[in-house]
């Protein structure tokens, strides 16, 4: 048998009809071109509601005489994806570059992007379309968007419309860094009682260094002064009021940990200056006012378990004119493109698209599963590149804000967009700041900062919508609070100039943790 060529690794051929998205008024027709549109208008209603029902953009079916042929081809040197009539013609003619992007819209369709021309492939079957995106995927480490060879540094090229801010994430390719694992995740976020939970929180540089900066750089704060440690943990934030000169420090802190702490702040000569309350904050007792509360009120996307509840809830200990640390944090949100996370989040459902599993057919279940999965907030990292546009943000303030405001936040956004492409979601991330008498400290987690243990979040939308540079994109994100210690997020989107529209509503009490490996390895 001869060996496959070196160039040609990969020839796969798929039925499919294409339609294109047309922007502009199309010229008059003849009567009998009316007449064939009249046959197709069902099929083209159907397609123009897959992809969000926009008004200003006309769905037009090419050769609708029959079916057509797509043939992909996954070579060294790139993608083609070829679209030829019955007698071999060349329709469509596509060798992928760093301006083409593709992504899954429903079940059976994938949009192709490339410059000024959007094609929309109907395929047979939903099979088809995940043979496809995977075709896409695994072609040259995953490089199916046309991104150009990477340069020596390890980090990809991308088109040069967007943000110029770019971070580096270490000496592998981007590719080998989105080898994700939920795994990796559950010690950061579950078992907070555990010590391994403790070590890994204070191993997180970033977090530690910065709280015990913003405490040692406004020592007039702390020196002689009472504080509240709300969540002591091990007691670092503890021992850091007290290496600020604190007078006294009252650490809230439920069992077992109550107990950890307490041996380490005898094994430190700190159990004079430094009293245990064990137990939750609404039960605690304390026997006078503080000058100053500190905790780390923090999970992921800010929110996430509520913890800034009783951070709130603990204000009615403070005097006035009291100090919080944190005194205010911003959430970040911004629009992002990124078509590997989109097809690898509609992967994951692809066992649920079997036919013949031990004679039983799933596929029933598979647009649930889907839902399922597209509601999930993502934890992960990104290259500032994917934005798609400068980031909107919202702001509390923990000195001010009723504790009941927390419970529904809503954050309008209007983002013009700095890039053409497929929007498939916003990204978020947070900045929390140390407000005191000397000096303002910012512990970020914005994607240019070193990763902290919160990451970045990223919410997809239902169905990505295409924009083009200089439109602008406005909607709201709406944070309502739950009975899981979390929030509910809705999302809605609509790019103004076309009418196309989109959203999500997501439950962040049920992420998707896609950490690159190399982070913990």
């Amino acid at each position: 048998m001869a060996s496959r060529s070196r160039e040609e690794m990969t020839a796969a051929v798929f039925p499919v009809r294409v339609f294109t998205l047309e922007e502009e008024e199309v010229e008059e027709q003849t009567e009998v071109e009316e007449q064939r549109e009249e046959q197709e208008v069902e099929e083209q209603q159907r397609m123009q509601e897959a992809l969000g029902g926009a008004p200003q953009v006309t769905v037009r079916r090419h050769r609708p005489g029959g079916d057509l042929t797509l043939m992909l081809r996954i070579a060294l040197g790139g993608v083609n994806l070829r679209v030829q009539d019955g007698d071999g013609g060349s329709v469509f003619d596509i060798s992928f570059t760093s301006e083409t992007s593709s992504c899954r819209v429903g079940s059976q369709s994938l949009l192709v992007n490339h410059g000024g021309l959007s094609i929309l492939l109907l395929c047979k079957s939903p099979a088809d379309v995940q043979n496809i995106c995977q075709l896409l995927f695994r072609s040259d480490n995953g490089r199916q968007d046309g991104r150009q060879e990477r340069p020596q540094d390890g980090r990809q090229e991308r088109p040069q419309d967007g943000p110029q801010e770019r971070r580096q994430d270490g000496p592998r390719s981007n590719t080998a860094d989105r080898r994700m694992a939920e795994s990796v995740a559950m010690k950061y976020f579950m078992y907070p009682g555990c010590l391994s939970q403790q070590q890994n929180l204070l191993q997180d540089y970033q977090r530690t260094a910065t709280y015990q900066r913003a405490f040692l750089d406004n020592e007039e704060d702390f020196r002689d002064k009472v504080v509240l440690c709300v969540g002591g943990g091990s007691g670092i934030l503890s021992f850091f009021a007290v290496q600020a000169g604190a007078k006294r420090v009252y650490a809230v802190e439920t069992p077992p940990i109550a107990e950890y702490l307490k041996v380490l702040l005898g094994g430190n000569g700190l159990s004079d200056r430094v009293t245990v309350l064990e137990g939750g904050l609404e039960k605690a007792e304390l026997p006078e006012e503080v000058d100053l509360i500190v905790s780390e009120p923090i999970g992921y996307l800010l929110l996430h378990e509520r913890k800034l509840d009783s951070f709130l809830l603990a204000r009615k200990w403070l005097k006035p004119k009291g100090l919080m640390f944190p005194s205010s944090a911003e959430i970040h949100l911004a629009p992002f493109t990124d078509d590997q996370l989109y097809i690898e989040q509609h992967s994951r459902t692809s066992f649920w698209q079997q036919r013949g599993f031990h004679g039983i057919n799933l596929c029933g279940l598979h647009t649930a599963a889907l839902n399922e999965v597209l509601r999930q907030p993502i934890v992960d990292t990104f290259d500032m590149a994917a934005l798609m546009a400068s980031s909107a943000r919202h702001r509390l303030d923990f000195i001010k804000d009723r504790e009941e405001s927390l419970h529904r936040i809503e954050i309008p956004f209007v983002f013009r967009l700095l890039q053409s492409g497929l929007v498939h979601g916003l990204a978020f991330w947070f900045d929390v700041a140390f407000t005191g008498s000397s000096s303002t400290v910012w512990l970020s987690t914005a994607p240019t900062e070193p990763l902290t243990q919160w990451y970045q979040v990223r919410c997809l939308l239902q169905t990505p919508l295409f924009a083009k540079l200089g439109q602008t994109l406005s909607g709201t994100v709406l944070m309502t609070t739950n009975q899981r210690h979390s929030y509910d997020i809705h999302i809605t989107a609509t790019v103004d100039q076309s009418g196309f529209r989109s959203g999500n509503l997501l439950d962040l009490k049920n992420p998707f943790f896609r950490m690159p490996t190399w982070l913990h390895g």
